[in-house]
């Protein structure tokens, strides 16, 4: 307690200078808390993101300048393999879409009533579409709800009619839901360079296009099973059927798991950066006590001719480097947390209260303080009682 006590007696002394040292300490522990925690909740929200847009699981297609095509009987032989969970076909078409006078670019989704089990379909208004529509190739459509906010600046559209070509035809579609694809991350972050998603379905865009095949099938395997693996599978089993080797699957997951690598390169480049600012935030430790020995010089003259040990002056310094460390750590520690609750808030992501991130920082500020004080403090031990009461 008394080396406590002197050590808040000391830093009074310079309070201004204190304060900028302990300033720095701050600045330098918010950051490395702020982008530990941006690191965090964007790449859970990611990773929640990719895996609501289907991203999780497979997609079996055919390779490019092929003749062969994905057809219902693929479809249902897809769909008896144990592994699979649920399959279901996909069709994929650019085309725009015209309302009040405003044309959006439109990627059009051709699904069936069981995609919502596969991808992230959340029902804001409205209903999914039913196996009738499927089996009479309804001209229905699910809308997602920035569309419908753009479109008629309300959530709900549900009953409206709307044109736009399908398989090059101009028609009217009904629409029977508005949906939220995802979280909305990608949407939030990226809106102005994604398309707005439209959901017919599949047999509808066959009976446009006359085709009676589909892009692709959407695969979601049972948790637990080697995506890679059941995926070379499927494609070597269609193979073997069709007698060619037309049929490709793409590892959604895999791709998904490089995505977020670059994310935790990004972060750690991030982090390193943020880490040499509280090293230097840091330094600036050492060279305060220095000036700090330099100035008090007399006055360690004094205590050691009175009897203090270099261990008890030693000591003396260092609470006073641990002490700085200490309080911009605690002042860091909590602005860093209040901009990180303030940015989750913001963009709408979750954001996770982590203890390790705090002891991580706390223990490399504390550990940073000790060990620049360190020499400062073993310069004040040192000094011969004589010579630094000659010192004025």
């Amino acid at each position: 307690m008394d080396f406590l006590k002197s050590a808040f007696r000391n830093l009074r002394r310079k309070s201004a200078r204190t304060l900028l040292t302990v300033l720095g300490i701050a600045i330098g522990v918010s950051s490395v808390i702020i982008i530990a925690n941006i690191s965090q909740s964007g790449t859970d929200s990611l990773n929640d993101e990719l895996e609501s847009l289907g991203l999780s699981g497979l997609s079996i297609s055919t390779k490019s300048g092929t003749n062969v095509s994905l057809t219902e009987d693929d479809l249902g032989f897809i769909r008896k393999f144990s592994q699979v969970e649920q399959a279901s076909p996909v069709m994929v078409e650019d085309t725009s879409v015209t309302v009040h006078d405003k044309t959006a670019s439109t990627l059009l989704w051709g699904i069936d009533s069981k995609a919502s089990d596969i991808i992230s379909l959340q029902v804001l208004y409205g209903r999914l579409f039913n196996q009738r529509d499927i089996n009479t190739c309804a001209n229905v459509c699910l809308v997602d709800e920035q569309f419908s906010e753009s479109a008629y600046h309300r959530g709900n559209m549900v009953g409206k009619t709307i044109s736009f070509p399908c398989g090059g035809i101009e028609q009217d579609f009904t629409v029977v839901g508005v949906i939220k694809t995802g979280t909305g991350l990608l949407q939030n972050l990226i809106g102005n360079y994604i398309p707005t998603f439209i959901y017919v379905p599949y047999t509808t865009m066959q009976a446009s296009t006359g085709r009676d095949s589909f892009d692709q099938v959407a695969v979601k395997i049972h948790t637990g099973d080697n995506a890679e693996n059941v995926g070379k599978m499927i494609v070597n089993h269609l193979d073997l059927r069709s007698g060619t080797e037309a049929f490709v699957s793409n590892n959604l997951a895999k791709q998904k798991d490089g995505l977020l690598q670059v994310l935790d390169l990004v972060t750690l480049i991030l982090s390193a950066v943020g880490s040499i600012s509280l090293l230097v935030a840091s330094l600036s430790i050492m060279t305060v006590m220095l000036v700090s020995v330099n100035e008090r010089t007399r006055e360690i003259g004094i205590k050691k001719a009175l009897g203090a040990t270099r261990g008890a002056i030693m000591l003396e310094f260092l609470f006073e480097a641990v002490l700085i460390s200490l309080i911009g750590c605690i002042l860091g520690t909590g602005t860093g947390y209040l901009i990180s609750c303030a940015g989750a808030a913001y963009f709408h992501v979750a954001f996770h209260f982590r203890i390790d991130i705090i002891l991580m920082a706390a223990g490399f500020s504390i550990l940073s303080g000790t060990v620049f004080g360190v020499y400062p403090a073993y310069k004040a031990a040192r000094l011969k009682p004589v010579d630094a009461l000659r010192q004025e």
